[in-house]
């Protein structure tokens, strides 16, 4: 069975009305799901970069979210993970 697991920056700063928020670097995602790789011994079929929006939005349900919603007079946050599907 194939199965996914994402590693998504943290919010390590909350935005304001006028700044946006700020996030892990994209290197601690890799750092972090190498780490997992090694400590689950599980046989990677494929890592992948994916970029979504708003994934840290209150009214998202996160990377596995099958609505992110971008709205054109809005700003729209785009965050970038790390996505390794393994068995």
């Amino acid at each position: 069975m194939v199965k996914c697991k994402d590693f998504v920056p943290k919010i390590i700063k909350r935005g304001g009305f006028f700044s946006s928020a700020k996030a892990q670097e994209f290197q601690t995602c890799l750092d972090h799901a190498n780490q997992w790789i090694s400590d689950e011994n599980v046989e990677v079929v494929n890592i992948e970069t994916v970029v979504l929006p708003n994934i840290h939005d209150e009214l998202e349900e996160g990377s596995m979210d099958t609505n992110l919603d971008t709205h054109g007079d809005t700003t729209s946050n785009w965050n970038q993970f790390v996505r390794v599907w393994y068995r």
